[in-house]
Formats: C-alpha cells, structure tokens, sequence
C-alpha cells in the first residue's frame, strides 16, 4: 500500500513540473479549460477574453462570441449558459457511452470539433425539454451537424495547417 502512495507522490510530482512549464507556455493554470482556450485561440485565431471566463472564452475572427469547451471524451453533453456566447467551439476526444470513470482515463486528446450555433442549441433544448446548463444533453443529429473536423464543413472551413496543428493532439497519433 505505501509504495502505491510513493508512487503517486513521485507521478504528481513529475505532473507537477509539466504542468508548471505548460502555465508557462499559456499564462495561466494548466486546467484543461485553460488548455483548450489556449489551444482554440492559438490554432483558430480567436481573440481571448483577457479575464478567464466561464460564458464567453473570446471572439473568433468575425466578431462572434465564442465558448470554449474542451472534453476529452464525447457524452453528447455539453456546458451551456443561458445569455452566453453567440457560438459554442467544443473540441472532444473519443466518443463515449456516460459510464463510470472507475478503471478507465481521460488522456487530454482532440478527435474531433464542433461549432455550435448557440440560440439554435437553446432552442432545441427547450423545444425538448431540456435544462440548459451544466452537462446539457446534446442531440446526436445536433453533434454531427456542427461537426467541423475532421469532417470538413463549409459554415467553417479549416485551412490544411489548421487541419495539421489539430492532428497533432489525435488520439492516434504513432
């Protein structure tokens, strides 16, 4: 048993560090929010919001709002805030069925991307039913529509060096 709790102690300690040079690199906590919104502003050009802020991360490059979120594992849930952002900018790891966490691990990986239109998300919801807020259940057609990568999309067309920089955080990668 104690040499589980040393190990631990000599893991965190090595995350520790990375995430010490990563809150270097991007100027704040190495959260996984934080690392998303640096990532998105990085690869797609949004304007950051110079205060962390939960509603509206940025702007993108047309003058709309923009939340970020960043799961490293697609539920078909989603944060959603009521008056938020204009657009929702999801970037997410594997699909996945919502199950317990016990024995499993949510590797920091970026599979696919999304762009929702925020009051067309809300709508749905209420048509449906649904309560907007934290882990907002998400139709599947509504995932797919808003897909943006890899699947190319012409309501947001990525450039091929936009295409590689994601590439680089896929969960396939040799």
């Amino acid at each position: 048993m104690s040499d589980d709790v040393r190990r631990v102690a000599k893991l965190i300690e090595q995350r520790n560090s990375i995430d010490t040079e990563l809150a270097a690199i991007i100027r704040r906590p190495a959260l996984p929010g934080h690392l998303g919104d640096w990532i998105a502003a990085r690869i797609f050009g949004i304007t950051l919001e110079p205060q962390a802020n939960k509603a509206v991360g940025g702007r993108l490059d047309d003058g709309r709002t923009v939340g970020i979120r960043w799961y490293p594992k697609r539920e078909n849930i989603l944060d959603l805030k009521e008056g938020g952002p204009e657009t929702y900018l999801v970037l997410t790891g594997p699909k996945s069925a919502p199950a317990s966490s016990v024995g499993t691990s949510r590797p920091l990986v970026i599979e696919t991307v999304y762009l929702f239109d925020a009051a067309a998300l809300m709508d749905d919801l209420r048509a449906r039913g649904r309560n907007i807020g934290i882990a907002s259940s998400v139709r599947e057609e509504l995932w797919r529509a808003a897909e943006v990568y890899p699947r190319p999309s012409p309501a947001f067309p990525l450039t091929d060096d936009e295409r590689q920089l994601l590439a680089l955080f896929s969960p396939h990668q040799p």
